[in-house]
């Protein structure tokens, strides 16, 4: 086995947590900054911060369900082509006998 090969089996994993950390973290972050910074501007405390908040989580939640979704399928793909591709090569391997 090379050097390459052996790396490759946890990029998918780190792709997966960045996604996901992001989806969480950054709408929410952006959301309470600016909802407190509105409230603040505004005097409407605490309107902007649970409103944007709340729109943010809901964001981040769908997103997530999406990439679940995406990956679910992703991995049933390739479940289908490896057994795809088992059953042709036992059928090649038995006409050869």
């Amino acid at each position: 086995m090379d050097k390459d090969s052996q790396q490759v089996w946890w990029q998918p994993a780190i792709k997966i947590f960045v996604q996901i950390s992001g989806l969480l973290v950054g709408p929410i972050v952006i959301a309470l900054l600016l909802g407190r910074y509105l409230d603040e501007k505004f005097d409407k405390e605490p309107w902007f911060f649970l409103g944007l908040t709340t729109i943010a989580f809901i964001i981040s939640i769908i997103s997530l369900i999406k990439i679940g979704r995406n990956y679910i399928k992703k991995i049933e793909r390739e479940q289908k082509n490896k057994e795809t591709n088992k059953h042709e090569s036992s059928k090649i391997n038995n006409s050869h006998r």
